[in-house]
This record gives structure tokens, C-alpha cells and sequence, in this order.
């Protein structure tokens, strides 16, 4: 099981319980986590899950492949180095807390 810490808009916190093989997109949109509007359903293909994954977590996770890295040309927030889309990151069981902030906008 995998503490997620979603940083809202409003500067407050929530937390969910997601299973390993779960999407971080999955989870906010399963938990009504505001700000992953995830429009496309998890294929890759809107940019609308974008988040920033927390630094001490971002290293421990797979590197986006060449797909995301396209999509993640075209975010509506500033791109940082911990930029993700939600729907690309699947939990595993090592990871056993992962923070994830909600940008300003998705559009």
C-alpha cells in the first residue's frame, strides 16, 4: 500500500491509499482529487493529469518514455523536473509515500 499526499490548488492536503499497479491519475480520479482533470482517460494523449511528483521520490520511478516526454512538451503549468502526467506513473510496493502537487491549471 502506497500513502498518496495530493498538494492542492488551495494549498491544503489529501491523502488516499492506492495499490501497487495503480495509476497516480487512477487514484486522484477514483479519490475526486480537483485538478487532474485527465480528459483523454489515461492514454497518453491531453496532458490534462500533469503533476509534479515530489524530489524524493521523482529518481526512485521509471523514466517517461518518449511519448510522455512529447505530451509533456505542450502542459499548461510550468514544466519542472518533476513534471509527470498522472496517467504514466503506476505504483509499486517500494514506494510507500509519494507526494504529488496539482499545478496552477491543466488548460
Amino acid at each position: 500500500m502506497t500513502e498518496m499526499i495530493f498538494h492542492l490548488r488551495d494549498g491544503s492536503t489529501r491523502s488516499l491509499d492506492a495499490q501497487a499497479g495503480q495509476t497516480i491519475m487512477q487514484v486522484a480520479v477514483q479519490g475526486n482529487v480537483r485538478g487532474i482533470d485527465a480528459e483523454c482517460g489515461g492514454a497518453c494523449a491531453c496532458a490534462t493529469c500533469h503533476v509534479y511528483i515530489g524530489e524524493e521520490t521523482i529518481g526512485r520511478l521509471p523514466a517517461p518514455d518518449a511519448e510522455e516526454l512529447g505530451m509533456l512538451e505542450g502542459v499548461a503549468a510550468e514544466r519542472r523536473a518533476g513534471s509527470r502526467l498522472a496517467c504514466q506513473v503506476t505504483l509499486t510496493d517500494d514506494i510507500e509515500t509519494i507526494h504529488v502537487e496539482i499545478p496552477d491549471c491543466q488548460f
